[in-house]
């Protein structure tokens, strides 16, 4: 076995966390369908910033075929019903690549607390992690191992909850660590241990799911 020299977890994730950012914010007016997007999901899209008013028309126009019809029905129940849009599809941008993406919401409140949009985050899945950055995860030392598990458990959840890879879990999880600016592997732990306490039926516990994504670094930070 090769000699790896030794490597703190804080050294682990600071080479991990240098990973392109791909993920944008976007906020959704169920009145009125009215939307904004951040410069990176605009980039998505394949639009410069503040080039283009985003609009449901024009997301849906951008939505692979065989996708849109699901992602229309996705916003008219979001409406409707007034429950976040969220969920995983595929965007054609305007030179025609594809992108897998998905999108994590919650609930949008007014100040009464009357449930007014959802807001969230759009996160491009396409592409793979630089090898060296995949290569320090695989070769970390025993110490890590521990922390490694929990990671591993946290992907899982990822992967069946949005049904994606692997890889693409990571992103996810990744992403949260550098937005938030919380270890990722404190993040993994906190997801997976908030887990056995989501219920309801599958689409109330997206619901919940997306909402503890998006808010448990919260709890962290105050624990720490």
């Amino acid at each position: 076995m090769d000699h790896v020299a030794p490597t703190s977890a804080r050294a682990v994730e600071s080479v991990v966390a240098g990973a392109p950012q791909r993920a944008g914010s976007f906020r959704f007016w169920f009145e009125g369908q009215r939307w904004e997007w951040s410069d990176e999901v605009a980039a998505v899209y394949g639009y410069a910033p503040g080039s283009t008013q985003p609009s449901t028309e024009l997301l849906l126009a951008h939505k692979h075929p065989d996708d849109r019809a699901l992602v229309a029905r996705s916003i008219d129940a979001a409406v409707c019903a007034g429950e976040p849009f969220c969920g995983r599809h595929r965007v054609i941008d305007t030179s025609g690549r594809t992108h897998h993406v998905i999108v994590v919401a919650d609930r949008m409140l007014d100040d009464r607390g009357l449930v007014v949009g959802t807001r969230g985050y759009l996160i491009d899945l396409s592409g793979a992690l630089e090898e060296n950055r995949q290569e320090v995860l695989d070769r970390t030392l025993p110490e890590l191992v521990a922390s490694r598990a929990v990671i591993e458990q946290a992907k899982g959840v990822l992967m069946v909850v949005y049904g994606i890879n692997a890889e693409q879990a990571f992103r996810v999880l990744q992403w949260r660590s550098q937005e938030t600016n919380v270890k990722l592997r404190t993040l993994a732990q906190r997801l997976v241990t908030e887990i056995p306490a989501l219920g309801g039926g599958p689409a109330s516990q997206r619901a919940r799911f997306d909402h503890l994504l998006l808010t448990m670094h919260g709890d962290v930070v105050a624990a720490e």
